[in-house]
């Protein structure tokens, strides 16, 4: 049985995608992770790629040129994506932004975690597979 999960991360850090990627892999080894440097750059590479449509979206709140709620917009306007479960993250939990975040069609809201282990226990809550995240390698 494959828990195949197909996700796109849209952030302006390269660390944070790079961190992002790898405990996706740890959590679901078949998942395939594409990442996009802005908003911009995600909805061209949605827009240029009719086929690709990811079962999740994480997207990261502050970045430049298009923040992530704008970018979020954008998304939710996109009728191939109505079944995508789009999930902002940042640093900041600021009620207004969570709020304004979950009114424009956001499914959650995460912190950013500042260790992978918290990350990896996050995503694999999302991915309804938390049995096999606790067991040893």
């Amino acid at each position: 049985m494959t828990n195949s999960k197909k996700c796109l991360i849209i952030d302006d850090d390269l660390d944070d995608q790079e961190i992002f990627l790898m405990c996706l892999k740890n959590v679901n080894r078949d998942v395939e992770g594409k990442t996009a440097n802005s908003g911009v750059e995600a909805i061209e590479m949605l827009k240029k790629d009719a086929e690709y449509t990811p079962d999740y979206i994480f997207l990261d709140v502050n970045m430049p040129k298009m923040n992530g709620v704008e970018c979020l917009k954008h998304l939710r306007k996109i009728e191939r994506l109505n079944s995508t479960k789009i999930l902002m993250y940042s640093t900041t939990s600021e009620k207004d932004v969570v709020t304004e975040s979950k009114s424009s069609g956001a499914d959650d809201f995460i912190m950013k975690p500042v260790k992978t282990k918290e990350l990896k226990t996050k995503l694999a809550t999302i991915f309804n597979i938390v049995s096999e995240i606790n067991q040893p390698d």
